[in-house]
């Protein structure tokens, strides 16, 4: 991965924040406050991990708790499976999917997503069952413990999370939702500096890894030459390249 990324004449920096493995319930603004905040400069801004977000929230499942219907079983016999990522091929994933979207809506996007592959045309499943649903992260028998046996769910609240951050830290917050196929904005707060392509664009290979590297923060900070731009001179860049 590299440290720095370059779209058109703009350099990115993305500094990787390590933490210690962040226990459910613990407190998001207290980690970002510890680890995030010392390595900030003004003009930056922070993309977060949503599965952080969600373990924050406590909003997670064992996998106990959840039993495969038959719905479930049935949709992931055509989940696409990818390399190093189960994806919705489990079973038990799914039905988590089945229970935030309902039944019906579960069946009509199936039915949808059926006749878009018959058309050559993909992820119509997601986009009618909703996009939250896509969010849901976990059950990964390759993944860091415990994310092995419990599942983080869409991140209550996204925006206002983001605004928090910013309010209470001074920092601009985006919400992502990256892994070794795709990254997804979820959320961001008013004063991120780019607009959220250009943020999933920055990190769509997506530097928090997927594994074990405990690095759930990436400051991201604009470059020109060999360091952070001045705010002055970032205004007349912005001048001359609009």
């Amino acid at each position: 991965m590299e440290r720095t990324v370059t779209l058109g004449n703009t350099r990115y920096e993305r500094i990787l924040v390590h933490t210690h493995r962040i226990e459910f319930g613990e407190s998001l603004l207290a980690t970002l406050t510890r680890y995030a905040v010392p390595v900030t400069h003004k003009g930056d801004w922070i993309a977060i991990s949503e599965k952080l977000v969600s373990v924050s929230q406590n909003n997670v499942r064992h996998i106990s708790t959840v039993t495969p219907g038959w719905l479930a079983k049935l949709i992931v016999k055509g989940v696409k499976k990818y390399p190093n990522d189960i994806g919705f091929s489990r079973p038990e994933k799914m039905q988590l999917v089945v229970e935030l979207a309902g039944i019906p809506r579960t069946i009509l996007a199936m039915l949808a997503g059926a006749a878009g592959k018959i058309l050559g045309i993909r992820g119509i499943f997601w986009r009618v069952v909703g996009a939250r649903a896509a969010e849901i992260d976990g059950f990964n028998p390759d993944a860091m413990y415990p994310y092995t046996e419990y599942a983080a769910l869409p991140p209550k609240n996204p925006e206002k999370v983001c605004a928090d951050i910013e309010m209470q830290l001074g920092i601009p917050a985006v919400i992502i939702d990256g892994n070794n196929i795709n990254v997804k904005v979820i959320a961001m707060s008013t004063s991120v500096p780019v607009n959220a392509k250009t943020a999933r664009l920055i990190l769509l290979d997506n530097p928090m890894g997927q594994n074990d590297e405990l690095t759930p923060f990436i400051v991201v900070r604009r470059l020109y030459g060999n360091g952070p731009i001045k705010p002055a001179l970032a205004s007349i860049i912005d001048s001359v390249t609009k």
